[in-house]
């Protein structure tokens, strides 16, 4: 151990030099405008593992943005990791919101990181996560004490839905085949004590339009007389839920696991301070789902938010219009069990029905993905709490995560192994937000913890 600290410490500057670069370019997958971003950044990627030690890398084409594939093959016999990551960040918008420009990374020491973290968007979620592994590997290889075979699935995709992935993995399961999956794109309980997430919520995220009259109405001489679309949309999502923060859907709840008070009582061993979440939030008050505690709300439980809504004049001063049409961006985290395209068919049907007359009602399913819980009596999550408590001095505490990482089922399902996820990132660390950071330390303490999960797995496998 003491060698990897040595060589993150002597190379320390080079590793977030290096970092810093890569978040330099916008690859913002959802936004067409920054296509040739995207794909600059997949070319940066394969240049970094080939400089890390690969022996084998390439971009692979697919129907939507590339996937940089790389491996170090040292010996057929030995247990295989596969790293996956994803290179793709999320608009950056609220512009007006940042600190210092997105694609401009600058380091600044913040409460929580007192030793500096870097500003840009996607430096938590995920190049800078990512990017740790291709250090960790970069040291393997150097110090010649890397002891199985890796390789590297890292794709432009992740932020709208992964839709390549899919099809690039279920068309190479021999080239992908594993011991197990490697992911840093989640986070733990704090720089203190580390947390290995066992548990993802599924998605499913869908784009809903109201039309009433065939143009923008004079409210003057139309209100009163028509629907608005606006007015119609509003009272909708709001029926959506009852008094209790329920989920009015019928049959929302049919495939929701219950969890266990024994196993309630196990997750609320994780350190949390409700006083503290509020005062990092500005909040007066926490909300949600009753019956449950806030780290159940978030993670156990299922959700439906609204995450953009619109219509109508929204320029300075004055308007008078009834607008002929609203729309509103609407996500469901769902919990294990629930099946996202279900959940969606549930929600269409719902919420068509419920339109009053006067208006249509037209939903557009997005993307969505299924939810995971993976076993911590497996060889790979041994491997990781060893890792973790040989950096931190304290074993981890599994958690379930709130977010949701659809392609964790897919590999499962397609390559028929189980994913460890080793996050590294903090809550406070505005991931789709604006000043979105990662701190140097987490950042550094990957790299360094990165490769003792690979000598783990393997002493465990033997």
């Amino acid at each position: 151990m003491e060698n990897i600290k040595a060589y993150v410490q002597q190379h320390k500057d080079r590793f977030i030099n290096e970092l810093i670069e890569l978040l330099k370019i916008p690859s913002v997958s959802a936004d067409t405008a920054y296509c040739q971003d995207v794909i600059d950044t997949a070319n940066a990627v394969k240049a970094s593992l080939e400089k890390a030690g690969c022996d084998f890398v390439e971009i692979c084409d697919t129907p939507g943005y590339p996937i940089v594939y790389g491996e170090k093959i040292i010996d057929k016999s030995l247990p295989t990791v596969l790293v996956y990551g994803h290179y793709d960040v999320q608009p950056p918008d609220p512009m007006e919101l940042w600190t210092s420009p997105p694609f401009e990374p600058v380091i600044k020491k913040t409460e929580i990181h007192p030793e500096g973290a870097i500003f840009a968007r996607g430096s938590c979620d995920d190049k800078g996560q990512m990017y740790m592994h291709v250090k960790a590997l970069e040291y393997m290889v150097q110090s010649n004490t890397l002891p199985c075979n890796v390789k590297f699935m890292i794709e432009g995709e992740e932020e709208v839905g992964s839709k390549s992935l899919s099809w690039f993995v279920e068309r190479n399961q021999e080239k992908l085949k594993n011991d197990v999956i490697l992911i840093s794109d989640t986070g733990m309980i704090s720089n203190q004590q580390p947390s290995i997430t066992t548990g993802l919520r599924g998605l499913s995220y869908v784009e809903v339009e109201v039309t009433g009259p065939n143009r923008d109405l004079h409210s003057g001489l139309y209100g009163g007389a028509v629907a608005n679309p606006i007015n119609v949309l509003a009272k909708m999502i709001a029926s959506l839920h009852d008094d209790d923060n329920h989920i009015t859907i019928p049959g929302f709840y049919d495939k929701v696991q219950e969890l266990s008070l024994e196993e309630r009582a196990e997750m609320a061993k994780a350190p949390f301070n409700l006083e503290d979440y509020k005062k990092a939030l500005d909040l007066t008050d926490v909300y949600g789902e009753k019956g449950y505690v806030t780290n159940e709300r978030n993670s156990i439980r299922p959700t439906l938010d609204v995450n953009g809504i619109w219509g109508g004049y929204t320029g300075e001063g004055a308007k008078t219009v009834i607008a002929s049409k609203a729309f509103a961006k609407i996500s469901m985290r769902l919990v294990p069990n629930q099946d996202w395209s279900a959940i969606t068919e549930l929600f269409t049907k719902h919420f068509i029905r419920i339109a009053p007359a006067g208006v249509i009602v037209k939903v557009k399913p997005h993307h969505g993905g299924q939810g995971y819980v993976t076993p911590i009596d497996s060889i790979g999550y041994k491997a990781a709490n060893m890792a973790y408590t040989e950096t931190f001095g304290v074993p981890a505490i599994p958690v379930r995560s709130g977010g949701s990482i659809p392609i964790v089922a897919l590999f499962e399902k397609e390559l028929k192994s189980k994913t460890i996820l080793m996050g590294f990132g903090l809550d406070s660390d505005a991931i789709h937000s604006p000043n979105e950071h990662f701190g140097i330390f987490n950042y550094l303490k990957g790299i360094e913890t990165i490769p003792l999960f690979y000598k783990y797995f393997v002493e465990l496998s033997k």
